[in-house]
């Protein structure tokens, strides 16, 4: 039986929102947090009594906000605001990534600052671990008033409109609900608000994919380590002494993993006394640059669970206070700030690597390996274009490391007059992961047929280990083939962890 996670406003982790996102794990609903979910709705049903004026409850929104709505219509103007929001175009995100941002929904209304009924929260635990899963197009966010057309998509389904996934099948979100045993709801006062605001979809996807990112960066450390053996480098710009005078926690952690990767190399030790002075900076310069990575991929992992276990709709309640507070925790600059430093990071890390294939294939760099890594050079063409390739990948990836969060463009008649654009960000990061990753691929497919070159020289037993699980689905390449189903063979052992 697979085990729950318990979401309850406050300590949702990355990895335990991944898990939930790839479906390994279920979710349960804390009972202390539906309690105080209760006691905010209570109240706010309570404040809406007093002829107050609320934003986004008893008013329109953005312009509109100076329109006042009458008490019987206010049920109505959720279901029309969830309707008019739904406005998102392009490719639908993947079931990973929707369950990812529902969990954050999920998590956030658990907080009992949004005002929404319980049984808001438990149908869309229902739908989460029953496996209907919104049709949600993926461009049309902007991130500043949360991710609105996306999680607009999301609340559709939740009041039997809109599309949804179900069971492999693409369904009316009528039928999908239906079929699952779910039944959809009508919404209340300050409900489709609450649903909608917030920075759910890129905080939730951005969390799933720094997940992914990390396992990554395991590889990449792998891969580079190897290219340093196959290129005859030394182990010397890994010694901790350098590292301790620049105390950087990634620059020392990717030094000392790197050594250890390398440890009791034959291939180093076949040319400890060379006349080499230095090596290139695409080794020499590893820990600083792979280091800086780290240093930005935990940073990120600080602003995200801070962010997944936030309040960030508008307005808040706090029963406690007596007050709803209007504000802009909506606003995603700080996610959207982290998602291209990322960008910018993995796009660095990336040119780095695209510089060791080169140097692998490149007799006049290699250290006396055939050219493009191929037995009859000019008969054979080896790792030419798998070179070609990567050179296309790095230069797509400085395209998409424009930052996202430097460009506004207000929109709502100007009431909603600066932007974060993060989810923009979002999309770009994806995309320069997947880049990274065929990137990896090819660094360690060149490694390893380097290696081969290198018999009888062993490198080190833990580098020997990933070649062979390397080589029982990728062979050593003897003439020319397609080169490209290599790559996706290598793809698949780093996303099935076997690497």
């Amino acid at each position: 039986m697979r085990k729950k996670i318990t979401l309850d406003g406050s300590n949702l982790s990355i990895e335990n929102l991944y898990r939930i996102a790839i479906g390994e794990s279920p979710v349960s609903l804390s009972r202390s947090a539906l309690k105080k979910v209760e006691k905010t709705r209570k109240f706010i049903e309570e404040f809406i009594q007093k002829d107050i004026p609320i934003y986004g409850v008893t008013t329109g929104f953005g312009k509109l906000s100076n329109k006042k709505i009458d008490m019987d219509s206010l049920g109505e103007l959720q279901k029309n605001l969830v309707r008019s929001h739904a406005a998102g175009v392009g490719d639908p995100f993947s079931e990973e990534e929707v369950r990812a941002a529902m969990a954050v929904r999920i998590n956030v209304l658990l907080k009992g600052f949004s005002g929404v009924r319980p049984i808001v929260i438990e149908t869309l635990a229902e739908m989460l671990n029953r496996g209907v899963i919104p049709y949600i197009p993926e461009k049309g966010s902007v991130g500043a008033s949360g991710d609105l057309a996306p999680s607009a998509h999301l609340s559709l389904v939740l009041i039997g409109e809109g599309k949804a996934f179900y069971r492999g099948e693409l369904l009316d979100g009528k039928k999908a609900l239906d079929e699952a045993g779910i039944k959809p709801l009508d919404l209340e006062a300050k409900e489709g608000l609450a649903l909608l605001n917030g920075t759910q979809f890129m905080a939730g996807i951005g969390s799933y994919y720094l997940f992914e990112i990390s396992n990554l960066f395991r590889v990449a450390n792998i891969t580079a380590a190897l290219s340093n053996d196959v290129l005859l480098g030394t182990d010397k710009h890994f010694d901790k002494k350098i590292q301790g005078v620049r105390p950087h926690r990634g620059q020392s952690l990717v030094a000392a993993t790197i050594l250890k990767y390398l440890n009791e190399s034959e291939l180093r030790k076949s040319h400890i006394n060379c006349d080499r002075v230095q090596d290139a900076y695409a080794l020499r310069c590893i820990p600083q640059v792979y280091g800086a990575v780290f240093d930005t991929k935990e940073y990120a992992k600080s602003v995200f669970e801070i962010e997944i276990n936030s309040a960030t709709d508008n307005p808040l309640i706090f029963p406690e206070a007596g007050e709803v507070i209007s504000g802009g925790n909506f606003h995603g600059e700080p996610v959207a700030f982290v998602l291209d430093f990322l960008s910018i990071a993995l796009s660095g890390m990336g040119a780095m690597i695209e510089r060791r294939i080169e140097r692998m294939v490149n007799p006049d760099l290699s250290e006396g390996l055939p050219p493009f890594l191929v037995k009859n050079p000019g008969l054979n063409s080896g790792f030419m274009i798998a070179h070609v390739t990567a050179a296309a990948l790095v230069n797509q990836n400085k395209i998409y490391s424009h930052p996202s969060s430097v460009d506004s463009i207000p929109t709502s008649a100007n009431k909603e007059d600066h932007l974060s654009m993060g989810m923009n960000g979002l999309l770009k990061l994806r995309e320069i992961f997947k880049n990274l990753k065929y990137l990896v691929a090819i660094e360690l497919l060149a490694g390893c047929q380097a290696l081969d070159f290198r018999r009888p020289y062993k490198t080190s037993p833990f580098l020997e280990d990933i070649y062979a699980k390397v080589r029982e689905t990728v062979p050593f390449m003897e003439k020319d083939r397609n080169i490209s189903e290599d790559i996706l063979k290598v793809m698949n052992l780093i996303d099935e962890r076997v690497i």
